[in-house]
């Protein structure tokens, strides 16, 4: 990274270029994360890309909600150096903010906690999310021989596929386990050897019927159910493991290494996701439209 000075609060300045609006943005400005009612006031935003004093891009997390400071929603930001990652010439700044931490944890969820391995066949649950965009992307990166998504809509199917899932299944609103299971299989070709799941509940319940022997899920959220219903004689019976991930575990240098290893695919064409540019100054319909959910893909808040 380019030298650069602290500014007088003690982290660097930067001219914030993009930042995009997430699920934990909300939960942190709404009080409803594990991390309690945040300090007030301050400016939201755990990660955004914009550019240091002499011009080098970059992408940066921080701490606003979690703990006292601001983040990124805003024209500049104070940001620790142990927490800004220089990015590579030609790398699009609202793309690599669409990405950000949620592409992290689809790479780590697969890699570090997941084991993928290659020739692995993998399932994505969730397979329209930012998560589940990213998972395909980057199981197929690694080597998985077959990748299959679920998802809920026709637009994220639709876009599950284009991203390069081999068959996609569709999740119903009135699913069952064994419906969802049977349903499954058929898209399989042989084991199920990983399943990312940032959903739980149904989903995950299903995913496990049809996991070969000693197969692993890989738990990153709950968003369609807090909890699962699944039976002690289904794990095991097949020796499945189940596994938990967050990004909260890991260290701020492994955290840039995934976000620099992620910025390469993306400015070499290898890994997009689907998101909706949005000026700073409508930022309050964007931050609406991603606290009720009906935001049909990333919004990135773009300040200048």
């Amino acid at each position: 990274m380019a030298a650069h000075e602290p500014s007088p609060s003690g982290g660097v300045r930067i001219a914030v270029t993009a930042a995009p609006i997430t699920p934990l943005d909300v939960l942190c400005a709404t009080g409803t994360s594990y991390f309690g009612a945040p300090p007030v006031p301050y400016v939201p935003g755990v990660q955004g890309v914009g550019a240091l004093p002499d011009g080098t891009p970059v992408w940066f997390a921080t701490d606003a909600g979690m703990r006292p400071g601001d983040g990124s929603m805003a024209q500049y930001c104070h940001v620790p150096p142990a927490d800004i990652v220089e990015l590579p010439p030609g790398a699009d700044p609202a793309l690599v903010a669409a990405l950000g931490l949620s592409a992290v944890a689809a790479w780590q969820s697969l890699t570090s906690c997941g084991d993928l391995r290659t020739g692995e066949q993998v399932l994505v649950l969730g397979g329209g999310g930012i998560v589940g965009q990213a998972a395909i992307q980057i199981a197929r990166l690694l080597g998985a021989r077959r990748v299959v998504a679920a998802c809920r809509s026709s637009q994220a199917r639709s876009r599950a596929a284009a991203l390069g899932a081999d068959a996609v299944v569709p999740l119903l609103d009135d699913d069952t386990v064994p419906g969802l299971a049977a349903r499954l299989r058929p898209a399989l070709d042989g084991p199920l050897d990983l399943v990312l799941d940032p959903l739980f509940g149904v989903p995950a319940a299903a995913a496990l019927q049809v996991l070969r022997p000693g197969g692993r899920l890989v738990n990153l959220g709950g968003s369609a159910a807090p909890t699962a219903p699944f039976d002690s004689a289904t794990l095991r019976s097949g020796s499945l493991r189940i596994l938990g991930y967050t990004n909260n575990s890991l260290t701020k240098p492994e955290r840039a290494e995934t976000m620099r290893t992620i910025a390469a695919h993306a400015a070499a064409g290898r890994l997009s996701v689907s998101y909706e540019a949005v000026p700073l100054s409508d930022a309050p319909t964007a931050w609406q439209a991603q606290s009720t959910g009906s935001a049909s893909s990333r919004l990135v808040l773009l300040p200048r």
